[in-house]
């Protein structure tokens, strides 16, 4: 049975965020002669920032609950998130938020995927696994 693994799918978001952030600008920069606008365009950016947050909250849920009741993945990811609303807040200085956004994001799944992946572990009497 296919089975969707969230924390890589999460992973991969916050990459691709990031490589969005970082990249696009400097490639892409004759996109607006096309007529097409997602460099600085905040409706994209907010459309990243939500992807990102669900997966995040579905993967990292989905592990706490059902795996290794770990908090710290969650702690994690809150910062990340908290540093990419920084990001559109203060837009100048993006790059320096963008950065370790992207790190703790990725840790934190990167936490979570290895915490659900621990062998016979069982935390409560009421662990649904």
């Amino acid at each position: 049975m296919f089975k969707i693994n969230y924390d890589a799918l999460g992973i991969a978001a916050s990459v691709a965020c990031a490589i969005h952030c970082a990249l696009l600008p400097l490639v892409l920069t004759s996109l607006p002669i096309l007529g097409v606008n997602i460099i600085n365009n905040i409706w994209f950016e907010l459309m990243m920032i939500l992807i990102a947050l669900f997966i995040g909250i579905y993967s990292l849920r989905h592990g706490f609950k059902k795996h290794h009741h770990n908090k710290l993945p969650v702690i994690i990811f809150s910062g990340g998130m908290a540093l990419l609303i920084l990001k559109q807040i203060l837009h100048a200085q993006q790059m320096w938020f963008l950065i370790p956004a992207v790190i703790l994001i990725v840790t934190a799944h990167y936490l979570n995927y290895r915490d659900c992946r621990k062998d016979g572990e069982c935390h409560t009497d009421n662990c649904s696994h």
